[in-house]
Parts: C-alpha cells; structure tokens; sequence
C-alpha cells in the first residue's frame, strides 16, 4: 500500500526558511517521480516542484523559482521541500504526489506571517 507522509510544516516569518519532508514507503521508491503540490484556502491546488529518479532534471514554477529546492534520498526513501525567503502567499497546505501512482499525502501545514 502507497504510503506519503508529510511533516515539517509550521509558522514561519516572511523571509524565513523552512524544509519540510515527505516519507514514502509501499512502493519502489527509485523507479517514480516525486511533485510537491500546494493548497492555498480558497485555492485550486498547485503543482510547486518536481523530481525525477535520478534528482535530475528538476522542475519548478516561476512563483517558486530561485526560493524553493526539491531533493530525494533513495536510500531512505525521503523527499524535502526547502524552502527560502517565503512569503505570506506561500501558505498553504503542503503535499507531497506520486503523479504515476496517483498518490497524495494528506499535506502538512506550512504558515507564513508575521
């Protein structure tokens, strides 16, 4: 049974740093893409960066470009989100997807805001 587990997620101040993490387990995690998608209130839900198998290429919007960095470990099945100079718009609820499984975690709360 596919696995993801999100965790991390907390206030942060605008301009501050957060890694938040996903932990994946029932599948074999090195064969499969990874996304991390975003839930704003009110929102449609939006895809925020993308990993191959291999860590490279990665993919990323222009909102997040240049602030966000996807990276996996395949040793321990680990994917994390860091996450830099945020933004109050980047609260949201945080999810972690295997598109080729068509899998989702239930998300972990990341909160930008003074």
């Amino acid at each position: 049974q596919v696995q993801l587990v999100e965790s991390g997620g907390e206030l942060v101040r605008p301009g501050g740093s957060l890694r938040i993490s996903c932990a994946a387990s029932g599948f074999d995690f090195r064969r499969y893409a990874i996304m991390w998608y975003r839930q704003a209130s009110g929102k449609e839900r939006e895809m925020v960066a993308q990993i191959s198998t291999t860590s490279t290429p990665t993919i990323y919007p222009d909102s997040v470009k240049g602030r966000f960095a996807i990276s996996r470990d395949n040793t321990k099945h680990m994917v994390y989100l860091q996450m830099n100079n945020l933004k109050p718009e980047d609260t949201a609820v945080y999810y972690c997807r295997v598109p080729m499984l068509n899998s989702w975690g239930r998300g972990t709360q990341v909160t930008v805001s003074s």
